[in-house]
């Protein structure tokens, strides 16, 4: 064969497999594919340890003072060989993935990567905890109670979630991906049972429960049979810890992910075996049956382990039992859309075409939940007003687009700039018969369960695609309940920023997506939302110096350890130390606990390890006392011991910041 033909054969062959033929897409050179490339990668991302509003509950008074446990980015970069698609997923130990936040890790990628890396094949979502510090988001409305925007804070998150994703891409290898389903009971209920009711009893009928127990799990191994993480979704507010609580902690699903990432000898460093604990639509889903429960302190981590536990064991359960091998290609669709007014079609509502409305929070959001010690103005509608008030009141604190619900704030009209975002990301991730729907808010149960039929039913039913929702994902935008739980205006009605048919609009959103993902067809980039990073204001001080009372120096004992223990005890030691805003200690720690092996201190746990604390405390106008706790488990062999603090201060002149030590005595741990 001459030249001339190898090149036009060439060319018929490069048109036949990578063209549509016979309604058959594309993508179907990747049918039966069961190999991806796929790398891990984990790095720290906890910010500042003291005096910093905390995001979650949304309480001016509650701000960090220690650490419980650190905060972390979790990345796979999976990529399929059959048409070279690549997407991004990374689950970070946070109450909300901020819109701003996305931003900044897509600037900071394509410095890194050039175009490899763009908003439709990256998606970033949230744990959920309500354990960590605030002040990250570039949205008003989010950095309220947390005295504005703290930068720090902000690009230790940026930055440690481009450094996972580096490590994941450095890491990647030729794997299989396994997939695997297992029913978790006992640790979740429904928050607002009485709006949940409200949906059509023919649609209830179809479920068992109010709240969805379904956990699906995909595990990640080389070709060599090496582990490389694991990633899976089940709806669970992250709420173990009231908000009392003032130290940081990745809360259930933190906890979780750290016992499966132990189990699996994880060193949290540059190779380590990832578990990533995603959250799914859990708008309306308490890990706290009986209403307000859990704490601080001890009892917050009782809570937290009570089901932390059963989570963990159904994951390691369901992650030593996969068998069903992932197959087929990576795709992906992406568009921004402007919720503030979305034209709802007739066919995903009450009969008649509807509108979304600009971003506007609820008397009752104000309230709180049975979670956050709730204030008892649930349920605080126009239809409720007219009781106490004449209509023409209501009329006044409501609009006609949002229906029942009394404004308190109209968070997305506000000059100049809104204080909620109303451009949002969304986003359809297609891993083989994996199918991801990734969601800028959070949904209840229900609103979850329409959206993943909607997803679901764009596919043939032969190809038996499992569909996950990942919420809280690339942006934050308040709740989303059904038009039915909307008009009861509990938390979650209240906290529905674009009105009663916002459900509604991210099916008919979503179906698109899906639709154009099946079709292999593009979909509109929409219109592209603010990027606020550089109109941020404070009200938060920084730390001026540092000192410690006269005759003493950083890290002395301020009150020492006991002689002996025994495993059960709590050890615990205090320090004069310094501001731990100096340094947050990225991938390091602000403790050891150290054993005596042969004459040398060999250390045995961090701040890292859930039975450790870090606690801070002012003394006086710019003195520290660190408090290190640790409850020694059963299974700690005997020997010497000894904790050593780790800090940072601040001299008051010219600012220059130096790292010390400090030792408590030895002390012996004895059976």
């Amino acid at each position: 064969m001459n030249t001339c033909l190898k090149y036009i054969f060439s060319i018929v062959l490069i048109l036949c497999f990578n063209t549509t033929f016979a309604g058959i897409p594309a993508t179907n050179q990747c049918q039966g594919n069961t190999t991806f490339n796929v790398g891990a990668g984990i790095y720290d991302i906890t910010g500042p340890a003291a005096e910093q509003g905390m995001m979650g509950y949304g309480m001016l008074k509650q701000k960090t003072s220690g650490l419980q446990q650190r905060l972390w980015a979790r990345a796979f970069v999976i990529e399929s060989p059959c048409n070279r698609n690549r997407v991004v997923f990374v689950n970070t130990d946070l109450g909300q993935l901020f819109q701003g936040v996305k931003q900044q890790v897509i600037k900071k990628l394509r410095l890194k990567y050039g175009d490899r890396y763009n908003d439709s094949n990256v998606l970033l979502t949230a744990t959920h905890s309500h354990s960590g510090p605030g002040g990250y988001s570039t949205y008003t409305f989010y950095n309220l109670t947390t005295l504005g925007f703290n930068r720090g804070n902000f690009n230790a998150i940026a930055d440690g979630i481009v450094v996972a994703i580096g490590r994941a891409q450095e890491n990647m290898t030729p794997a299989h991906i396994k997939i695997a389903t297992g029913q978790v009971t006992g640790i979740s209920g429904n928050r607002s049972p009485e709006a949940y009711l409200l949906n059509p009893p023919e649609e209830r009928s179809h479920y068992q429960r109010d709240v969805d127990t379904q956990m699906t799990l995909i595990r990640f191994d080389s070709l060599q049979g090496k582990p490389i993480g694991t990633i899976n979704w089940f709806p669970l507010h992250g709420t173990g810890m009231n908000n009392k609580n003032e130290l940081i902690s990745g809360d259930i699903q933190g906890y979780a992910e750290y016992r499966f990432e132990k189990a699996m000898g994880s060193d949290y460093g540059s190779t380590a075996f990832v578990a990533a604990f995603a959250q799914e639509h859990s708008g309306d889903v308490s890990p706290n049956p009986y209403g307000h429960e859990g704490g601080t302190g001890l009892d917050g981590i009782r809570n937290i382990e009570r089901v932390g536990i059963p989570l963990y064991d159904i994951a390691k359960q369901l992650y030593d039992n996969a068998t069903e091998i992932v197959s087929g290609g990576i795709d992906y669709r992406h568009s921004y859309v402007d919720m503030s007014h979305v034209r709802v079609n007739s066919e995903y509502t009450d009969g008649k075409a509807q509108m979304t409305c600009p971003g506007a929070i609820g008397v009752s959001m104000l309230a709180g939940t049975q979670d956050g010690e709730g204030i008892g103005w649930q349920g605080v509608s126009c239809d409720a007003l007219h009781n106490s008030l004449p209509l023409f009141m209501c009329e006044m604190v409501t609009t006609r687009c949002q229906g029942v619900k009394p404004i308190i704030s109209s968070t997305g009209t506000m000059l100049p700039y809104p204080w909620t975002p109303q451009i949002l990301p969304m986003q359809v991730v297609k891993i083989g018969n994996l199918v991801i729907g990734a969601i800028p808010m959070e949904l209840t149960t229900m609103t979850g369960r329409r959206l993943k039929n909607a997803i679901s039913n764009q596919f043939p039913v032969a190809e038996k695609n499992h569909v996950v929702l990942s919420t809280l994902s690339n942006a934050y935008a308040g709740y989303v309940a059904t038009n039915e739980e909307y008009q009861m205006q509990r938390y979650e009605g209240a906290s529905t920023h674009f009105g009663p048919w916002t459900a509604a609009a991210l099916q008919q959103i979503y179906t698109g997506l899906t639709k154009a993902l099946v079709n292999n067809t593009t979909v509109e980039a929409g219109p592209q939302p603010p990027n606020l990073l550089g109109a941020q204001v404070t009200l938060q001080t920084g730390v001026l110096f540092d000192t410690v009372p006269s005759g003493k120096k950083f890290g002395d004992v301020y009150q020492d350890v006991n002689a002996s223990y025994k495993p059960g005890d709590t050890v615990q030691v205090m320090f004069w130390g310094a501001h731990p805003k100096n340094n947050f200690r990225i991938q390091n720690t602000f403790l050891d606990v150290q054993r005596l092996v042969n004459n040398k201190w060999e250390i045995v746990r961090t701040d890292q390890d859930w039975d450790t604390e870090y606690h801070w405390q002012r003394h006086g106008v710019s003195d520290s006392l660190i408090t290190i706790v640790w409850r020694i488990p059963a299974d700690m062999p005997p020997g010497q011991y000894r904790i050593v603090h780790y800090g940072d201060w601040k001299f008051w002149f010219g600012g220059a910041i130096s790292p010390y030590a400090g030792y408590s005595a030895t002390f012996t741990v004895q059976r």
